[in-house]
């Protein structure tokens, strides 16, 4: 899957209680991904940006709005460098999310909203939608069909979302779920390639920064999340005997720990040419031009 067929625009609202309460998600990384809808046919994912950052009433939020033209994270998601937050798209209230997953939607999981009716075209906005999901489902190792659900199926009762904009185009959940593993399949690994991991930069990364992450998933009980960070190891320790490494797992190094590494080390006036060369050793094994 091409990583970079949408550009993300990242333009989050202010900080307050009842919209973006700037906390972490629980499972650090989204465990799983709520598809909605606007229900407000003709508004733009700019439209709601403006709403939810002047909205002072109402507990509620999204992370992600879709339309035709633009992907626009309004809470961080996770996907660039800062860590998932919590937003409020599902009621507390709620059982069928922690009967599903163990945890509230609004503690672990990613609420994206697609903007449909009026003139917002369709397809290109469901086509944008098909990605992202992909993209995430990419990144944190998720399966559409597990991990992807609507809104409906978490609250039957009172919400129809995200059918309703999927019929709206002629499309079900179904044909979602379908497509979104069919963007996945798009993604091949690398070939494999002479330029190999340095062992060094292969070293340094699994005990710095993936072993650690993995120790505090599992002290938190985050069996699912270690288990992510093993099959990271492991990519990355095929990657150092020439394997080639998926773009997802490049990315996810990068912006968690490098280059936030990076930036420490230019702020406290130490040498930071070091990291600029691990990133640009894993952009290379990955097949990611270089910056």
């Amino acid at each position: 899957m091409d990583l970079n067929k949408y550009p993300i625009e990242r333009r989050y609202i202010d900080r307050r209680p009842n919209v973006r309460p700037g906390t972490r998600l629980v499972t650090g990384s989204p465990a799983f991904f709520v598809a909605h809808d606007t229900g407000n046919p003709g508004a733009t994912a700019d439209a709601h940006y403006r709403y939810f950052d002047r909205q002072t009433e109402r507990t509620a939020s999204a992370h992600v709005f879709i339309d035709d033209k633009r992907i626009l994270e309004i809470i961080p998601t996770g996907t660039g460098a800062d860590p998932a937050e919590r937003a409020y798209h599902v009621v507390r209230s709620v059982k069928t999310n922690n009967e599903l997953y163990g945890y509230d939607a609004n503690h672990a999981a990613l609420g994206i909203e697609l903007c449909f009716g009026g003139s917002i075209v369709f397809a290109a906005a469901y086509a944008r939608l098909v990605w992202y999901l992909a993209l995430c489902c990419a990144r944190w190792d998720k399966t559409p069909s597990t991990h992807i659900v609507s809104h409906r199926q978490l609250d039957p009762t009172r919400k129809r979302d995200i059918d309703q904009a999927l019929a709206a185009g002629g499309k079900t959940l179904g044909d979602l779920i379908r497509d979104v593993t069919a963007e996945m399949a798009t993604a091949v690994r690398p070939a494999p390639s002479m330029a190999k991991l340095p062992a060094d930069v292969r070293d340094h990364v699994i005990v710095s920064y993936i072993q650690p992450a993995r120790h505090a998933a599992l002290q938190h009980g985050l069996r699912e999340e270690a288990a992510h960070y093993e099959r990271l190891a492991a990519n990355v320790r095929a990657a150092a005997a020439g394997e080639g490494l998926p773009k997802s797992n490049a990315q996810e190094i990068i912006y968690s720990w490098l280059s936030p590494a990076w930036f420490a080390a230019k702020e406290s006036g130490r040498d930071s040419s070091r990291y600029n060369q691990m990133a640009n050793a894993f952009r290379v094994c990955a097949g990611i031009p270089l910056n």
